[in-house]
């Protein structure tokens, strides 16, 4: 795998050192790499993360937010039972996996079917954010007197 110094973008891009560190973070070995899970666009502004959760129940997961910060938790409770496998090839671990959400994105909803959970996600810009399209008017400011007097 290669490795990139994103060091330049810290001194150039301003605003941008979270994104940067978001960067780095991902090429890091040590990121927990179960369960399996997607991202998806699924729309311009919706998207989808599917996790591979076989064998846990819906009252085992935890989905959290905080701080632009998404926390899905997985606790499997403890059997009573012994059981004696000959190979164990589906995990039943305990598992915590963070995301971190860019702004502006919130969780819409969770689904658990056939042992993926699905987790629905919208970008929602509040109108104060949305781009606006400006008028340019006259140096004189007559265009300004001419729709006034219209619409009077």
């Amino acid at each position: 795998m290669r490795t990139f110094d994103l060091s330049p973008l810290y001194r150039t891009a301003i605003g941008f050192d979270r994104l940067a560190q978001m960067f780095d973070n991902a090429q890091r070995t040590d990121q927990p790499s179960y369960p399996p899970y997607n991202i998806e666009l699924v729309a311009e502004d919706k998207y989808r993360i599917t996790m591979a959760v076989a064998g846990f129940a819906r009252s085992e997961i935890d989905i959290e937010t905080e701080n632009e910060t998404l926390k899905i938790t997985g606790r499997k409770q403890k059997e009573d039972k012994q059981v004696n496998f000959l190979h164990r090839g589906i995990a039943a671990r305990d598992f915590e996996q963070r995301f971190q959400l860019a702004n502006h994105i919130k969780v819409v909803g969770a689904n658990l079917e056939n042992g993926l959970l699905n987790i629905e996600l919208v970008r929602e810009i509040p109108e104060a954010l949305k781009p606006r399209k400006i008028e340019i008017g006259a140096a004189d400011g007559s265009d300004n007197v001419q729709r006034l007097e219209r619409a009077a």
